[in-house]
């Protein structure tokens, strides 16, 4: 269900099941967390097989999961630890999104990094219609990236929105034919700064904190690319 590919600085990460439009079963949850958690490179680009990004939770398992309140939250919390373990990974996760992310695939979707769209990518939280909601750390994470008004909408209307109104949201970064060119285009620069920098932005501490280590990684940064620095004064 998940496969790996490694070229460079980058490890290709494929939600392979694109006969079920890549829906995530219990053990494609694990399989993926370790995908992600076992990366040596600095950029992990993911995406999804096929003609969709990720439905999602398999709605198999999720059925089977009915009068078990228990295993119910404890299937929440793994997608959840999934979320976490992209979102507090050394490397920069880049998702590729092409076709539909829905429910859990877009709650993995936006825990990556950078989300990149093509022309074809759709977007959508269609649980609310038959009574569930995203619970792999999206009412966390929505929010924060579209803020409240529009992550409130966007959730309880359940609808689907384009890849264009998702640039417009801030759902997306960026609109390419070719997602993967932009996980290039930021392994083409300084591993080291690139950690540094998804430490301090994703670093939520209070202000005098986040500044002291800024500084502190800024001063390291310069140590270890002195001779750098200096061609450039060449």
């Amino acid at each position: 269900m998940i496969d790996v590919a490694a070229d460079g600085p980058i490890r290709t990460v494929t939600i392979d099941r694109p006969e079920a439009r890549n829906a995530l079963t219990v053990d494609g949850l694990k399989t993926l967390e370790g995908a992600i958690d076992e990366a040596a490179e600095p950029v992990i680009y993911l995406r999804g097989r096929g003609p969709a990004f990720s439905a999602g939770a398999d709605l198999n398992e999720v059925a089977a999961l009915e009068g078990d309140r228990d295993r119910a939250a404890e299937f929440a919390r793994l997608g959840q630890r999934v979320a976490r373990t992209i979102e507090d990974s050394p490397a920069v996760v880049v998702a590729g999104i092409d076709g539909p992310a829905r429910g859990g695939g877009l709650e993995l979707a936006l825990a990556c990094d950078v989300r990149v769209g093509t022309p074809e990518s759709t977007y959508g939280e269609p649980g609310v219609s038959f009574g569930l909601f995203g619970a792999w750390g999206g009412t966390v994470r929505l929010p924060r990236v579209l803020g409240e008004g529009d992550a409130l909408e966007f959730a309880l209307s359940g609808r689907s929105i384009d890849a264009e109104e998702a640039l417009r949201m801030g759902l997306i970064s960026r609109i390419e034919d070719d997602p993967r060119s932009v996980a290039e285009e930021i392994a083409g620069n300084a591993e080291d700064a690139l950690a540094a920098l998804k430490r301090r932005i994703r670093d939520d501490s209070e202000r005098a904190t986040q500044e002291r280590r800024e500084a502190d990684a800024f001063a390291d940064l310069v140590a270890a690319h002195a001779d750098d620095i200096e061609a450039l004064l060449e």
